[in-house]
């Protein structure tokens, strides 16, 4: 089965690895789930997603704050009254009334251009959460897949066990053989059983941790669904690396750029003074009369106050986009590794698949139809079935590395990196 991971979403093909060579289908249970159930659940309900969903609410609050004009400010002022002499009563005193506003100079639309750019970086950053959460449960879909199947290795290795102890004991009571090799034989049962146990709890543990990506935090689940039912197909190198501005880590420093740039322009608009406006009317009360007023504020030397903020945002823009610079040049590296180790894994489970497991097992049941006409000892027995389930173990580590890779790559790329076209 496929692993794909493409933005947001993550399609796939894991493995049922009790069945290395040929591909096993299980049917689904109440309490079991498959990979497109996980990454769903998990995009719904993940904890995490939603607590970084009200940082999204939070900016909108902010875009709204920053459409806010300055507020009209009215003014009451009284002169000549109260004083001493011909000003010690109010008959010449002078009432103004006066309204005033500030003029922003586009400051304004430069605050609402800031605070949108943070709203885009912060949608940017959901993103990459999101699709940080899907990669980590299709990394730990893959992880109770392979206990899984280590499980299921497990309880093989418990049957080979019991069927050594028989074919001990049919030995032993012709005489052909010592008691001792049945004690041998019992306690390698003893601890494959133990073994069998030992995975029945990671595998718990794992489902249980797979769970909680979704926000469940009871015994939900008690098996993962999936089949191995093709190899990946490889995209060129070229084709891969062609794609690597997709990555969200990537397209987060565009948003940010997006932001220091629109930071840079709000600054720089600080530059111009903001002027501020009053209109009034006065009142003469030793004549009886009135008149308007009217004036203007403009603060001076604001340019040169503002000189040091300005350099401070024109060095965060040119840091941001050294950072980007640098990341694209370190994902580039992690891509080619990541390339490198699918194609090793991909190799290493056919090698294994085709070549070396059939060779084995051929070699385990003839070494056991030797050991029952008394030609092989237990020690070869032990080593034929030791062997083979290692092959298994090591086929199965192999696929899940492989998809495991898959999944890095779409997740540095935002691409499908696979095609289920070949059959293996």
């Amino acid at each position: 089965m496929w692993v794909r991971l493409t933005n947001l979403t993550a399609l796939g093909c894991l493995i049922l690895a009790s069945a290395i060579a040929a591909e096993t289908q299980q049917k689904p249970s109440e309490r079991s789930i498959d990979f497109e159930q996980a990454i769903a659940k998990t995009l719904v309900s993940n904890p995490a997603l939603i607590a970084f969903g009200y940082q999204v609410d939070a900016q909108r609050g902010r875009i709204t704050n920053a459409s806010v004009r300055p507020g009209v400010e009215l003014g009451i002022e009284v002169e000549n009254a109260l004083g001493t002499g011909v000003f010690s009563g109010v008959d010449r005193a002078e009432a103004t009334l006066s309204l005033a506003w500030v003029l922003e100079r586009g400051k304004r639309e430069r605050r609402m251009d800031v605070a949108r750019s943070g709203l885009s970086l912060v949608e940017s950053e959901r993103e990459m959460k999101r699709l940080e959460a899907a990669a980590e449960t299709a990394r730990l879909f893959l992880l109770s897949l392979a206990h899984q199947a280590q499980l299921d290795i497990a309880e093989e290795a418990v049957t080979l066990a019991t069927n050594t102890v028989a074919a001990v004991q049919k030995r032993v009571s012709a005489g052909r053989t010592p008691k001792a090799e049945l004690a041998r034989a019992e306690v390698e049962l003893s601890r494959a059983r133990l073994e069998r146990e030992d995975w029945e709890h990671r595998l718990r543990t794992s489902l249980r941790t797979l769970a909680a990506q979704w926000g469940e935090s009871g015994p939900g689940i008690e098996r993962v669904e999936g089949a191995l039912a093709k190899l990946p197909e490889l995209q060129s190198f070229a084709l891969l690396l062609a794609r690597i501005d997709q990555n969200p880590m990537l397209q987060r420093y565009l948003s940010e750029k997006r932001l220091r740039q629109a930071e840079l322009r709000h600054v720089e608009a600080g530059s111009k003074p903001d002027w501020r406006l009053t209109v009034g009317i006065r009142q003469l009360q030793q004549t009886d009369d009135q008149a308007i007023v009217a004036g203007i504020e403009i603060p001076l030397g604001a340019s040169k106050r503002n000189a040091g903020r300005i350099a401070t945002a024109r060095a965060d823009l040119a840091r941001s986009e050294a950072e980007r610079a640098a990341s694209r040049v370190e994902l580039e590296a992690r891509l080619f590794a990541l390339y490198e180790e699918l194609n090793h894994s991909l190799h290493r489970a056919l090698t294994l698949r085709d070549d070396i497991l059939p060779r084995l097992e051929g070699v385990l049941s003839e070494t056991l139809q030797a050991y029952q006409a008394g030609r092989y000892s237990y020690f070869e027995l032990r080593a034929a079935q030791n062997d083979a389930l290692r092959a298994r173990t090591e086929a199965m580590d192999a696929l899940i590395d492989a998809h495991l890779n898959v999944v890095r790559i779409e997740t540095l790329t935002g691409m499908a990196v696979t095609s289920p076209t070949r059959e293996q």
